[in-house]
Order: C-alpha cells, then structure tokens, then sequence
C-alpha cells in the first residue's frame, strides 16, 4: 500500500490540488457568489427560516429538513474532527482561515448545485425522488457519457474511499484511547453498517434526522466551553490563524512549504468537510419535496456553513487552545487524526470526556457511512443497476467498511483525496455550465418574494429561466 501510494496515489493527487483544484475551487466560488449577488449573505435569514419550517413528511419524497439531516450526515464526520486535526499538523494554523475561505464561498458553490439538484430531479417508480450532477449533466448538459463518469466517481469515492476512512477514524479512535484491537473494531462496525445500508435511502433519512442534530450540537458545546473557560488564550489562538495563512511567520507553517501548505491543507479538508462543489450533497438536495429549487438550495448553502464555520472551527479552536502538551505548531508535523482532537478536549476538560468524545466520533463517522450509501445507492440507480448489482455493492460498501479501520490513515486519507479531487473537477466544470438556470431560478424565487407571495416554481413560461427546462417534474 505504500508502494502504491508513492508512485501513483500521490503524484495524481499533487497534480490535482497544487496545480487545479484549489484555484477551481475558489474561483468557481467566487464567480457564484459575485453572480448570487453573496446569496450566502443577504439570504442568509431566509436558510434558517426554510430549513426550520420544513420538518413534516413530504409525499412522494422526503422533508427539506430530511434532506438537510442526510447532506449533514455525510457532512459532519471525520472532515470536522479528523480532517481538522490532519490540516492543522501538515498545515499549520493557516490551514484554518483557508478552510473557512473554501467554506464561505462555498456557500454559493452549495447553493447552485443544490438548486440544480432540484431542477433536474427525476420522479423513481416508487414515488421518490432522484437527482444530482449525474442527472444535471446527463439532461442539462445533455451527455449521458459525462452523468456515467460523474456516478462511477462518486460510487467509488463515497461506497468506498470515504467509508474506508470514517471506519480508519472509529479504529484509531478505539485503539488510541480504549486500547480495542483493530481486527473487533473492523467486525463491529461491518456489523452495524449491514442492516442500514440494507434498509435503503427512506430509513438513513430517519435515523439521520433524530441522531445527528443533537450530537452536532453537543461537540459545538463542548468546544464553546472550552473557549469560555480558556478565552484568554482566544487572541493568540487568532492571531496564530491568520500570521500562518499569509506566511506572516514560517515558523507556525506546519510544513516547510509554508502558505502553500496551509491554502492546500485548508482548502482539501475543507472540500472534504463541506462537500461544496464536490456533487455529493446534491444528491440528497434531489430527494427532498420542496414547491421551489431555490428553497433546498438554501438549505443546502446553511449545511455548508454549519458544517464548516461552526463545527470545523470547534476543532480548531479545541486543538489550538490545548496549548503545547498536545499541538506545537510547526514541530507536529505527522498526519494526525481523531485522536489528536480527543487528546486535546481531555487536556482542557479532564479524562472524563475520553468515552464523550469516542462515542461522538463514532455517530458522526458512523452517521457519514450512512449519508455515503445514500449517495452511491442514487448514483447506481441512475446507471440502471438491478437487485443484484445493489446487493453485491452493499456488501462492497461492508468489505470497504471492514478494509478502512485495518489499514494506515495517510493511506486511507490519500486515496480519498484523489478521488474527491476528480469528482470535483467533473462537477464544478458542469455547474459553471449550467449556473445560469441556478441564476433563473434565484430570479424567480426573489420575484415572487418582492410580490409578498411565498414562491412555487413553475417551469413553463416563466421569463427568468435561459430557457425551456426539460423534465416533467415543475
């Protein structure tokens, strides 16, 4: 596996992200928010609104705030404690401010994806809904070539490169703090994994819209006390951020590569914290019954927001205010995980937090295997796969699961990088393409606000679209 990652893995993955991603990433986000006139700003009020007005059933799919608990389920897992801890050890503090750039212009990048989500959705056979970039590229972009690619990318980065990471997560957890063999923690969690990811969308949908909420709240209150009870150290801590991310002093870099290191290990844990602009929340975006796009859209951009700016910046706070018995910047230099971030709210609280945190880590790296499947099980069935081929992804999804918690996390975490990276090219380049019916529909939406009506969406004749948009569904 190293020999793999040295001569393959990572050569692609510096291409990806030293030379493309990063600049696509944030001028993808940039153009969005400029065109959106900072949607993620002025609309802000208007995301918490939709989203909290949203909790009943909906007939023939599932509620916005369903949708919302699922995007949040892959959301919030490793990227925000894991992923943090990673960023801050090969990036040094800098990595933060990049990762809350990526994070506030994604915001935008969430928004449009999302609202195309919904635009190009297609009603399933049994009453639901289905959607994402597979199905905006293969309709609005009219090759069912590109949809095949972006599907392929996504099963293969969410059924199994992720999952091999939230399960590399809860074993290094487990073993680190609980001394429990890699092997147990590797059958437990295939255990536990079968009988969701063999229960289907509508059931991951439940369990992530009663579980995730309350445990995203309860780390977010960890980490305010911790800042509460340390807030004399919160200048410092701010002012290592910022000196680290314009390479102000080289000594907090991480990394000999200085503000290189941190725009690149900030902006890669950010992409794979918040999804932005990676195709992967659209998916659950399609799913939910909503009487205008831009409304999920919404919804979707604030996922994005408490995904990064709130529980990603928790880690970083919690890790940073721990001081140097847990984290030297510039003399940490190994990838670190999970552990770190557990080691670190220990030092500040006591030891009585050590089972808090295992059994936080574990429902949000567990929680991000079942938003994960969702994901691929809609990618296979826009690839026509029958009963059978599901059945044998499920258990790929299983071996991936059991694979993940065995092997290295710098192996695990690289191999997910890649894969993330060409996903993400695939899906910024089709809504750069297709934003201009994002742009329409925001058009529409604020329309009919300014008239006093709460907006429903109507495809036909409707002046604010490029065009006729295909489908039958608005």
């Amino acid at each position: 596996m190293d020999y793999i990652q040295e001569v393959l893995i990572d050569p692609i993955s510096r291409i990806l992200w030293n030379y493309v991603l990063v600049y696509l990433l944030i001028g993808a986000g940039l153009w969005f928010t400029i065109r959106t006139k900072f949607v993620q700003v002025r609309m802000f009020p208007q995301m918490v609104r939709t989203m909290s007005g949203s909790r009943g059933g909906s007939e023939g799919g599932i509620s916005s705030f369903q949708a919302f608990a699922v995007g949040l389920a892959s959301r919030v897992g490793t990227g925000n404690i894991a992923g943090v801890a990673i960023a801050l050890t090969l990036g040094g503090p800098g990595a933060v401010f990049w990762m809350w750039v990526v994070g506030l212009i994604g915001m935008a990048t969430g928004f449009i994806e999302a609202t195309l989500a919904q635009l190009y959705k297609v009603r399933w056979p049994d009453g639901s809904f289905r959607g994402g970039p597979a199905y905006y590229i293969q309709t609005g972009l009219k090759s069912r070539a590109g949809g095949v690619v972006f599907a392929v990318l996504l099963i293969f980065t969410f059924g199994v490169a992720f999952n091999m990471v939230q399960a590399n997560t809860i074993s290094d957890v487990l073993k680190s703090a609980h001394t429990v063999d890699q092997k147990w923690s590797a059958l437990i969690l295939a255990a536990l994994t079968a009988p969701v990811v063999f229960g289907g969308v509508r059931r991951i949908a439940k369990v992530a819209e009663l579980v995730l909420p309350f445990f995203a709240l309860l780390y977010v209150l960890l980490a305010v006390v911790i800042v509460v009870t340390n807030i004399g150290a919160l200048p410092g801590v701010f002012s290592d951020i910022f000196n680290s991310a314009f390479g102000l002093n080289p000594a907090l870099a991480g990394t000999a590569g200085g503000i290189t290191a941190a725009m690149l290990n900030g902006a890669k844990r950010g992409l794979f914290s918040n999804e932005a602009g990676m195709g992967s929340a659209p998916n659950a975006a399609a799913t939910a019954t909503v009487d205008h796009p831009v409304k999920q859209g919404l919804v979707q951009s604030l996922g994005v927001f408490v995904d990064t700016i709130i529980i990603c910046s928790s880690t970083a706070f919690i890790i940073l205010i721990a001081g140097p018995s847990v984290y030297v910047p510039g003399k940490t230099g190994d990838a670190a995980g999970a552990s770190l971030t557990q080691t670190a709210v220990a030092a500040s609280l006591g030891n009585w937090t050590t089972g808090l945190m295992t059994l936080l880590i574990f429902v949000f790296a567990f929680s991000s295997v079942l938003g994960n499947y969702s994901y691929a099980e809609v990618n296979l069935d826009f690839l026509g796969a029958g009963a059978r081929a599901l059945t044998i992804f499920r258990i790929v999804v299983i071996a991936s699961v059991l694979v993940g918690a065995l092997i290295a996390l710098e192996s695990v975490w690289a191999i997910a990088d890649v894969a993330m990276g060409l996903m993400a090219l695939v899906n910024l380049t089709a809504i750069i393409l297709l934003g201009k019916w994002a742009f329409g529909a925001l058009a529409d939406y604020q329309r009919q606000r300014a008239d006093g009506s709460d907006p429903v969406f109507a495809a036909t004749n409707n002046d604010s679209l490029p065009g006729v948009l295909p489908g039958d569904i608005w």
